[in-house]
């Protein structure tokens, strides 16, 4: 079976005056319905080698596959192209753009893809807000919606394209463990039961306890992995 994501040898070294390892030969694999939690202490690389899996940034070194694709030689479209169509990106600021309601932040990521009709794009979204318990909410903006419900429709956004991989840089990190509760449960639904992988930077014990397997890491490195 082609893993949803595989890397080999990943490497990140930004050169500047002195160059800067961030991230040094890491090798992974995440499979469709699968939870990963990458665990360790703050600056050990959890967020760039995160950055590398979404094409976010381009390694120095090694080879990234999304669903069994080689990403290593495409352009800068092509990475945009595959983002879109591909990869969710859900980051511990909801990062909604407040001047639009819940409903027309979650249309945005297929607006830019350009593959549905307006209709279909705005029921899209609908049905998605739904989906997370804000069938209430769509036509709020995100300031009068609590910290939760903005999280949730950050998630619908990164979902809008129905990407097969959903990536988390702490997402919980602004949330109170009830809300944290619920952000988790979303995820395992969407890996278990919708047959996504989901890979989640995370500091928080009850996050990484939730997934399927955890990777750690130290300076840079893949440590350990259960």
């Amino acid at each position: 079976m082609t893993a949803a994501i595989e890397a080999e040898g990943l490497t990140r070294v930004l050169v500047d005056h002195a160059p800067v390892t961030l991230i040094q030969d890491c090798s992974l694999a995440v499979e469709a319905g699968e939870m990963v939690a990458i665990v360790g202490p703050s600056g050990c690389g959890k967020s760039s080698l995160l950055y590398l899996l979404g094409l976010l940034d381009r390694p120095s070194a090694g080879e990234l596959r999304i669903e069994g694709a080689p990403t290593s030689e495409l352009t800068d479209a092509e990475r945009t192209r595959t983002r879109l169509e591909r990869i969710g990106y859900v980051f511990q600021f909801h990062f909604l753009l407040p001047e639009l309601t819940a409903q027309a932040n979650v249309e945005l990521p297929m607006r830019r893809l350009g593959a549905l009709s307006g209709r279909e794009i705005t029921e899209r979204a609908d049905a998605l807000l739904m989906q997370l318990g804000l069938g209430d909410e769509v036509h709020r903006r995100p300031d009068r919606l609590s910290g939760g419900q903005r999280q949730r429709v950050a998630i619908a956004r990164a979902l809008a394209n129905n990407p097969k991989i959903l990536l988390g840089d702490e997402p919980t990190g602004n949330l109170d463990s009830a809300n944290t509760q619920i952000v988790i449960e979303t995820f395992q639904k969407l890996a278990h039961e919708e047959g996504r992988a989901v890979v989640c930077v995370t500091h928080d014990a009850q996050v990484a306890a939730a997934a399927d397997r955890r990777l750690s890491m130290l300076d840079g490195r893949i440590v350990d992995g259960e």
